[in-house]
């Protein structure tokens, strides 16, 4: 699944000028109200930006994970609360439909997710299962042609704006063969939404915890048909969102890394620019050399995944899933650290850039996985 280069090419100088051009002088009002403008989501979705990884058979552009990382680098490099708006439906939200949805569920919601219509929650997350995602507690309990199901789920990106979620339940034994993964729409009788969580950073996105009472969900809404399965979907999710996870990182350590050389030139002590000092070159070589680094391995990694027969699964290309959003996201935080060391006491006010991205970014190590699951995958892949 991929474009041309030359189609490629153009809608990348697009979503550049998009960024630079709308995204760009937005941010400061996005962090004010916590709030996407309706206006710019509206320009998202005629952009396709809600359909990148969907194929164009149901509406989308049908992006190349390569591809889609290159996107995601330049998404990341203004306030993430922008990607957030269609994060979920080019990947965790869209991805288990995709990948193991029967052809009716694929018909009947990729189009919507593609263009926007419907926005998707990825609803795994749970008071008491985060990490450990096999221990999840919602239960869904067959009741004719229908499972009625009970349960919270915790910080979901996009609740209050979702209009349906794929949605994790146990519907057997304990451990992971008892998870089943089910489209659930958000207005189905019984579902209600906690109040917004106020978070460190990322104003702007939205997270919230989602209850079900008694909801009564049709059994033909569990995807691919068959019980059991959520896991392994989950699973699948989650590895390609994390090559997306990573190539954001990356892009958004060099936006940090424009505001800091920009900084460095302007900025005057002792008679000199503070960017004539070595030891704030230091600092930049450091940033510029990791995030390089952090880059090219995101792009080996999605060139393998994209190698990989369709539905065929790689070992390797999990585990380098791990290494890349493991490096990529701790990288991005020194980057961040980095930039405010070197705007000294301004880089530690809310007027400069910064100072919020310094905040936004320390997200990224824990959603998606932590640093901490992706040593654990990359350790037991070793030594298997």
């Amino acid at each position: 699944m991929a474009i041309d280069e030359p189609t490629f090419d153009l809608l990348q100088d697009s979503v550049r000028r998009f960024v630079r051009e709308r995204l760009v002088p937005a941010e400061d009002d996005v962090e004010e109200l916590d709030e996407v403008p309706a206006d710019i989501v509206d320009d998202m979705k005629s952009l396709g930006l809600f359909g990148l990884s969907i194929p164009e058979e149901f509406g989308g552009i049908g992006l190349s994970m390569s591809q889609e990382c290159r996107l995601a680098h330049e998404l990341g490099q203004t306030a993430l609360a922008f990607r957030s708006v269609a994060g979920t439906n080019i990947g965790i939200g869209s991805q288990g439909i995709l990948m193991d949805g029967t052809p009716d569920q694929k018909a009947e919601y990729l189009p919507r997710i593609a263009s926007g219509e419907l926005v998707m929650s990825f609803a795994l997350t749970e008071p008491d299962a985060g990490s450990d995602a096999a221990a999840i507690g919602t239960r869904a309990v067959p009741d004719g042609d229908h499972y009625v199901l009970n349960g919270t789920k915790r910080y979901i990106t996009n609740a209050p704006r979702a209009g349906a979620f794929t949605l994790m339940a146990r519907t057997g034994e304990a451990g992971t063969r008892g998870i089943s993964a089910f489209i659930v729409p958000a207005t189905l009788p019984g579902i209600t939404l906690g109040r917004p969580d106020r978070k460190m950073g990322q104003r702007g996105t939205k997270t919230c915890d989602v209850r079900l009472d008694d909801v009564r969900v049709p059994a033909h809404n569990i995807i691919g048909g068959t019980p059991g399965n959520g896991f392994r979907t989950a699973m699948k999710v989650l590895e390609r969102g994390r090559l997306h996870l990573s190539a954001l990182a990356c892009g958004m350590a060099q936006r940090i890394l424009d505001e800091s050389v920009a900084y460095a030139r302007s900025r005057r002590q002792f008679g000199s620019r503070i960017g004539d000092f070595q030891l704030v070159q230091a600092m930049l070589a450091d940033s510029q050399a990791e995030m390089l680094a952090g880059w090219s391995l995101v792009q080996a990694a999605a060139a393998r995944y994209d190698a990989r027969p369709a539905g065929v699964r790689d070992p390797e290309v999990t585990m380098q899933a791990s290494c890349a959003k493991m490096f990529t996201t701790e990288m991005v935080g020194r980057v961040a650290d980095r930039g405010v060391q070197i705007h000294g006491g301004a880089g530690y006010m809310s007027e400069y850039k910064v100072e919020r991205f310094y905040r936004d970014v320390r997200l990224l190590r824990l959603y998606e996985g932590t640093t901490q699951i992706q040593q654990l995958i990359i350790g037991r892949h070793l030594v298997a």
